[in-house]
């Protein structure tokens, strides 16, 4: 490996402050670097600007440098050219960034090499077929969501999987996600955290009108399609809105369908030395003794 992507978080300067400080090392090693274009940022010797349609079959190892909303974003640049990316984490959370800015050079150097470690994290194929018009699709690193958008009103959804009846939910919106994507919006909601290695899907009702509408666990193998089914009371939402990884939304209406399956190619990322357990007591404080100051 010598071709070197960063993709940074937007309108940072302490993305762009870090990226400064990495590429002497780099080129010193006799790496080339390249940056995403697109954004406003100062000029940046020593590193290449490319497009998102170049930068992917441009490199042999992608950096982000921002938060998890940033690693989605490159996910959608390198993933289906089998790049391997690292995440280092200038945001809050970070469970897609591992790596810490005082980490980063190290980390680097050390995947150049070949010392760290990669695992694959599964992507879904959304496809919206709308009633009327041509398919639409998206490829989802976290989840994919059915709300009711702007409007506080519960919807009436049905779930098949493979054809089959799951369950009808009426719900402020229904989150299907991937074992990455359990630790973000599924989390929230109440659905369970998966470890990445898991070849299945969550599917989490928000806010069911039931308490009987619980989480499921489903596998990856099948097709999972989401439709609206009203219950034919005048107070049915007819209109939703279908969004992935919250960066592409759709409207939604009754006679669409969104079908959803696992991708042939998964994300390639490099694995924290801390391991996935160690991250999620990290972040989440699991067994953490609050002391006076924190309370």
């Amino acid at each position: 490996m010598n071709r070197v992507g960063f993709i940074l978080k937007p309108q940072s300067g302490e993305a762009i402050a870090l990226l400064m400080d990495l590429l002497p090392r780099l080129s010193a090693s006799g790496c080339r670097a390249y940056v995403l274009a697109g954004e406003e940022r100062p000029e940046l010797p020593g590193a290449c600007a490319l497009g998102e349609d170049e930068l992917g079959r441009s490199i042999d190892l992608a950096v982000v440098l921002g938060g998890d909303g940033t690693m989605l974003r490159g996910a959608s640049v390198v993933a289906d050219h089998g790049v391997p990316v690292l995440g280092v984490n200038l945001g809050r959370l970070g469970f897609l960034t591992p790596f810490d800015p005082a980490e980063a050079d190290d980390a680097i150097q050390a995947a150049l090499v070949g010392k760290l470690a990669i695992e694959v994290r599964a992507r879904l194929r959304v496809s919206l077929h709308p009633r009327e018009g041509d398919a639409e699709e998206r490829i989802a690193l976290n989840d994919t969501v059915i709300h009711q958008g702007g409007l506080a009103r519960l919807l009436d959804l049905e779930a098949r999987l493979d054809g089959r009846l799951i369950a009808a939910y009426r719900a402020d919106g229904l989150i299907v996600c991937t074992p990455t994507g359990s630790t973000a919006y599924n989390l929230a909601a109440g659905g369970p955290i998966l470890a990445p290695d898991q070849a299945a899907m969550v599917m989490t009702p928000i806010c069911a009108h039931s308490l009987t509408a619980r989480p499921l666990v489903v596998p990856q193998t099948g097709t999972l399609t989401v439709a609206l089914a009203g219950g034919g009371g005048d107070d049915d939402v007819r209109t939703a809105v279908v969004t992935v990884d919250g960066q592409w939304a759709r409207s939604f209406t009754s006679g669409d369908r969104v079908e959803i399956t696992a991708t042939a190619a998964p994300l390639r990322v490099f694995q924290s030395t801390k391991g996935y357990f160690d991250i999620l007591r990290e972040k989440l404080h699991w067994g953490r003794r609050l002391d006076r100051s924190d309370r």
